[in-house]
């Protein structure tokens, strides 16, 4: 009863009960002699207790559970033996990432690469129930590829996608996203300076901000054409406002007696900016840009739903679904996950330097 308190105990429970029931309805036959050792050496493996498990031990049991994933794709059919292995894989896996999130953090760099480690081997775990789930099932790739069939579609595609990423991100969402941002930055700066802007300004802002994205992407087609321009317009109005109400609040978080001492060095408004409110405003102002960075992309892709140039993201991903070519449309998906989650990490690396003493970044 030891195991059951410790971190994954219960899914080791599950794991071994899911192994004795794929061992003893199909054995070997069924899931082949590898799967069944490894999973075996799994269970065997986490029988040493959580305080005595090194890195060396973890990094062991996170290779038996890859091999015996890998070794029981072959066999992928939906038979109970098979499940019952996906199962006992599924929680070992799962039992694997708790004890990753529960270990002590690393200082420094190393720090940093464990705290990829949990959510990696999470991802790596829905992926190959994805891939093991298509080929038991033997779901038609029309409805939804394995990741194996993206991936090789990734592979063979590579100019395409490209191309399609230089139009839409680089082009369309990049150059949007700067200026929306940048004029968001300027705009607030003006509010923060007159009342009567605070009051106009941000009820129209607000408004604007409600409009939905169907109806404004044609018209801004039909305004600046069907290249990347128009995409980055759409882009411009749908980054514009989260920017300026972060800004503009940002900018109010200082508190009285910090803007009293600022006036008691007849400090002016620029002075007091520079040194106080805007320092003050950056964790606010980076919340901005990354609710930013997430929108620019969407809103770049749904532009070109509604007339673009012969590549695009948005442009390939309506054109392919028309051609059931579900593991391009796959394939651009995971593009533009990829380079949106690039872009969102990129802006909370450099949050992380320049707020580095805000309560938030303590201790990351």
């Amino acid at each position: 009863m030891m195991i059951l308190r410790e971190t994954g105990g219960v899914q080791w429970v599950g794991m071994t009960l899911a192994f004795l029931l794929a061992a003893g309805l199909g054995g070997t036959g069924d899931l082949g002699v590898t799967t069944m050792l490894l999973l075996l050496a799994v269970v065997m493996l986490n029988l040493v207790p959580q305080a005595r498990k090194g890195w060396t031990l973890l990094l062991a049991i996170a290779a038996a559970l890859a091999g015996a994933g890998q070794a029981l794709l072959p066999y992928a059919a939906s038979s109970l033996p098979v499940w019952g292995a996906v199962v006992a894989i599924w929680l070992g896996a799962w039992m694997l990432v708790a004890q990753l999130a529960d270990r002590p953090r690393l200082s420094g760099g190393l720090g940093r690469v464990q705290g990829l480690l949990a959510p990696l081997a999470f991802g790596a775990t829905l992926l190959w129930l994805w891939e093991v789930t298509v080929r038991a099932l033997e779901v038609p790739r029309v409805i939804l590829p394995a990741p194996s069939l993206i991936w090789e579609r990734i592979l063979r595609s590579t100019d395409v996608l490209w191309v399609d990423f230089v139009q839409t991100f680089v082009k369309g969402a990049l150059s949007g996203y700067a200026i929306g941002v940048g004029a968001a930055f300027v705009f607030a700066l003006l509010v923060d300076r007159s009342d009567f802007l605070r009051r106009g300004l941000l009820p129209v802002g607000n408004f604007l901000a409600a409009l939905p994205i169907i109806g404004t992407a044609p018209i801004m087609v039909m305004w600046f054409g069907f290249d990347w321009p128009s995409k980055a317009a759409v882009v411009v109005a749908m980054v514009f406002f989260p920017m300026l109400v972060n800004t503009v609040q940002g900018l109010a978080a200082t508190e009285a007696m910090q803007r009293d001492l600022m006036r008691t060095y007849n400090a002016s408004w620029g002075q007091s900016l520079i040194k106080l409110r805007l320092p003050a405003a950056m964790p606010f102002i980076f919340n901005g840009l990354k609710i930013a960075s997430t929108l620019a992309l969407i809103g770049a892709i749904v532009a070109e739903f509604f007339g673009s140039p012969t590549r695009g993201m948005g442009f390939r991903i309506s054109t392919e679904v028309g051609r059931l070519q579900l593991d391009m449309v796959w394939a651009e998906i995971a593009v533009a996950a990829l380079a949106g989650s690039l872009f969102y990490g990129v802006i909370a690396l450099v949050e992380r330097g320049v707020t580095f003493w805000h309560p938030s970044q303590r201790g990351r």
